[in-house]
C-alpha cells in the first residue's frame, strides 16, 4: 500500500498559547485503515476539523488525491471525494432513511435544493441513494423514519450518506460511540470490508476495534504525533504505553 490518497503536511493550529496541532504530517493510503488515537484533549477533533475543512490551519497543507484542498470549504472537500461521519449524529431525525440518503446524493451532485417531490422523482439521485443504502444493509428501510432506527443503524445510515459522495477517502469520528459489544462487532466487520471501497482515517476510543481494524496507528498527545506504526509496534512503544495505553494492552 503505497498510494497516498489523503495527507496533511505540517499542519499547525493554535488557540492563544495552546498548540492544538503542532506540525502534524500523516497520510492515508489506498486500501488501508489508519487509526488516530490519543487521550482526551490530545487534539484529535481539531485535527479532523482541519482535514475536513471546518477549521483552517495556521500553517501547513491538506491534500486529497494529490490536490491541495486547504483553502476549500467542507462542502467543496466533500464534493472532491472526502466522506465524513460524525461522533454526534448529523442526520435529519424526522426525515426518512431514503430522504437522508437523497440529501447526501443531492449534495454530491452540487445541484441546488429543490422540493422533495422533485428530488424523490429524480431517478439518478434516487438510484445513487438506494445503492448506498443497499451497500450498508439498509435497503429495506428506506421509508422508515430515521428517529426510529437503532443507534447502530443510524451509524450505518451516516456511512450510506457518505457513500453517496462516492468518496475516495473516509474520515470517521468514533463510529463505535454508543454501540454495545454486539453493535461494535458488527460495525467492525462492516468497516473491515468498506476499506476496499475507500480507505478510512479512523478516530476511535474503542481499542479492541482499533487493534482489529488498523493497518497503521498514529498516536496524538498534546497536539503532536508521538508515534506511527503497526498495531504491534504501537503496542510495544514505551512512550505510547505511558501516555495512553497503560499496561492493560
Amino acid at each position: 500500500m503505497t498510494d497516498i490518497v489523503l495527507q496533511t503536511r505540517g499542519i499547525s493550529k493554535s488557540f492563544g498559547a495552546l498548540k492544538a496541532s503542532n506540525d502534524i504530517s500523516i497520510d492515508l493510503r489506498a486500501g488501508e485503515i489508519h487509526a488516530i488515537i490519543g487521550p482526551n484533549g490530545a487534539g484529535k477533533s481539531t485535527l479532523i476539523a482541519q482535514i475536513c475543512g471546518s477549521l483552517q490551519p495556521d500553517a501547513g497543507q491538506v491534500e486529497l488525491m494529490g490536490r491541495d484542498v486547504t483553502a476549500l470549504s467542507t462542502d467543496q472537500r466533500a464534493r472532491a471525494g472526502l466522506g465524513r461521519t460524525f461522533q454526534i449524529s448529523a442526520l435529519a431525525m424526522e426525515d426518512s432513511v431514503l430522504q437522508n440518503a437523497l440529501l447526501g446524493a443531492l449534495g454530491a451532485s452540487g445541484r441546488p435544493w429543490r422540493f422533495w417531490a422533485a428530488v424523490l422523482g429524480d431517478r439518478a439521485l434516487r438510484s445513487r441513494a438506494e445503492e448506498a443504502l443497499a451497500r450498508v444493509g439498509l435497503g429495506a428501510f428506506g421509508s422508515k423514519r430515521c428517529a426510529d432506527l437503532s443507534h447502530g443503524q443510524r451509524r450505518q445510515l451516516e456511512v450510506a450518506v457518505a457513500l453517496t459522495l462516492r468518496p475516495c477517502a473516509f474520515v470517521m469520528d468514533e463510529p463505535m460511540a454508543g454501540l454495545g459489544a454486539a453493535g461494535s462487532k458488527e460495525m467492525t466487520t462492516f468497516l473491515d470490508g468498506l476499506r476496499q471501497e475507500a480507505p478510512i482515517l479512523l478516530v476511535e476510543h474503542d481499542m479492541d476495534a482499533v487493534f482489529a481494524l488498523a493497518d497503521r496507528i498514529s498516536v496524538l498527545v498534546y497536539g503532536e504525533v508521538i508515534a506511527t506504526g503497526t498495531v504491534d509496534q504501537i503496542r510495544a512503544d514505551a512512550r505510547v504505553r505511558e501516555a495512553y495505553l497503560g499496561e492493560t494492552v
